[in-house]
């Protein structure tokens, strides 16, 4: 079996990592200064003949086995690792030492420096990450536990962070569907989502306003109440929990409320609440998340905290990737296909935006357009638009380095709609009867112009 061969420098070191522990492949050697007591620490041998070559080969090092230096000093680190070259050239060497800097090691094929306190001192801050979650998880569990009926309310036409929040929330929880229910002010539209909440059983029930009275609690997930506007349901505005990685807007009144817009997803914030809390990870609600952050964040691209790609990891061992799969490949609709060959048609980039008018189409076709469309040469902005109802309703795209994709949207709405997102991804939503009481008509021709320069103007600022 190798080993690990830990050489600690002087017994102050040795003892600190007797306090830490020993692992059973773990040889425990120090070398004595000269200044301090010849008392051996806890576990340790002093190494027979110094830091020399004599006294490495006393340690009779194999091919496979590893060596640690412990030392905040570089003589030391240089002459352990001249002395091991010369015993075990092909040794591989760890130093820990939160003195020595990597600019001064020297050559080595096989040398790799870590903090020592400050490695454990980065496991520490975890554990108490973890600890401030179990916390916020506890505080949340007292919350709602006297609520008969919670309704956990989503986005309209809910996308896979919301949804993946909901079903989590529930199991952190340990509700059903009775008494905590996934509601939304619009139904599922696009494709990929609707094959998520079949996939996965999860029901996400379409309510009105008035229906909220019959929940005696509210948790909002993936959104807070200034999304519906000015004109928000009364209930909304005074809310049991709000729960959201996007940044945080005033207007509402929360008992409580975690917001996190350093992270690329709220199903990172659910996943650590879930870590924390030791909660069975079971597949259907690992997939759900793992797809949570994937589609938030394009696949850990864009906007991406470390945060995110922790909780992705953590997910990922327990996910299901067939499931995955029949999420992400959605069937297309054919009349969605159709707008988009019209569309293609006539499309060209203008000043870094390319600009596709669908005509009148199934909303869940937009966002799918604006994705396709950024793949256009040139472009920095993707922005589709199409007729659903009696709205105009169009999903924008950008390439992540430029003005925040929600701010671009809220500028170009504002008066007319509603619109926000994130920096690379945002969706507005204007009435045909306020567009045409500001431009005349509605006609393709019209959308094209009037859009075009409302977002030169609210991107470029002219």
């Amino acid at each position: 079996m190798s080993r690990r061969i830990i050489l600690c420098d002087g017994a102050e070191l040795a003892r600190f990592w007797s306090r830490i522990g020993a692992g059973e492949i773990e040889v425990l050697t120090w070398v004595p200064r000269e200044d301090e007591p010849r008392a051996r620490p806890p576990g340790f041998h002093s190494l027979q003949g110094g830091l020399t070559v004599e006294g490495i080969e006393k340690l009779n090092p194999k091919a496979g086995d590893e060596f640690a230096l412990v030392s905040e000093d570089l003589p030391f680190v240089r002459a352990a690792v001249a002395a091991i070259s010369e015993v075990q050239p092909e040794a591989p060497v760890l130093l820990l030492s939160d003195r020595v800097d990597s600019e001064d090691l020297p050559d080595h094929p096989c040398l790799l420096r870590a903090g020592l306190r400050s490695l454990i001192r980065d496991d520490i801050d975890e554990e108490f990450a973890h600890l401030a979650n179990l916390h916020r998880v506890v505080e949340l569990r007292e919350l709602v536990e006297p609520r008969e009926k919670l309704g956990i309310l989503l986005q309209p036409d809910p996308d896979p962070d919301g949804i993946a929040c909901g079903y989590a929330l529930r199991a952190l929880l340990g509700r059903k569907r009775p008494t905590a229910p996934l509601i939304s002010f619009g139904a599922v539209k696009r494709p990929e989502n609707i094959a998520m909440i079949d996939a996965l059983g999860i029901d996400v029930r379409t309510v009105t306003p008035d229906e909220l009275d019959e929940f005696d609690g509210l948790a909002l997930l993936d959104v807070q109440p200034t999304v519906f506007g000015e004109n928000m349901p009364a209930r909304v505005r005074s809310v049991d929990v709000v729960i959201d990685h996007h940044p945080e807007r005033p207007g509402y009144d929360a008992v409580f409320r975690d917001i996190r817009p350093n992270y690329g997803a709220t199903a990172t914030i659910l996943t650590e609440y879930i870590r924390a809390a030791g909660l069975d990870l079971f597949p259907r609600l690992a997939t759900a998340l793992v797809y949570g952050i994937k589609s938030d964040t394009q696949l850990l691209g864009r906007e991406t905290s470390h945060h995110d790609m922790t909780a992705f990891a953590y997910l990922h061992a327990s996910h299901s990737p067939a499931l995955l799969r029949r999420i992400e490949r959605p069937a297309l609709p054919t009349s969605g296909l159709r707008a988009l060959g019209r569309a293609l048609a006539n499309t060209e980039v203008e000043e870094g935006i390319h600009l596709l008018v669908l005509g009148r189409v199934g909303e869940e076709v937009i966002p799918q357009v604006a994705d396709l469309g950024l793949q256009a040469e040139g472009a920095e902005w993707a922005i589709a638009a199409g007729i659903v109802g009696s709205d105009l309703v169009f999903s924008v795209r950008n390439v992540g380095y430029v003005r925040a994709a929600g701010d671009v949207v809220r500028a170009v709405v504002e008066g007319l709609g509603v619109g926000g997102g994130h920096r690379s991804m945002a969706k507005g939503i204007i009435p045909l009867k306020a567009f045409r009481k500001v431009y005349g008509s509605a006609t393709r021709k019209q959308i094209r112009t009037a859009l075009h320069d409302a977002f030169v103007k609210a991107i470029h600022g002219d």
